[in-house]
């Protein structure tokens, strides 16, 4: 994992959270990670 990558994917779950309740936001967290791997 890069540095770069980590940073993105941390700023795509704060602005998640922002919308998202935490247990929907964790759901679509397992999913992203599930796509990109």
């Amino acid at each position: 994992m890069t540095q770069s990558k980590r940073q993105k994917e941390r700023q795509w779950t704060v602005r998640k959270q922002s919308q998202n309740p935490p247990h929907e936001k964790a759901k679509s967290l397992k999913q992203l990670g599930k796509e990109e791997k």
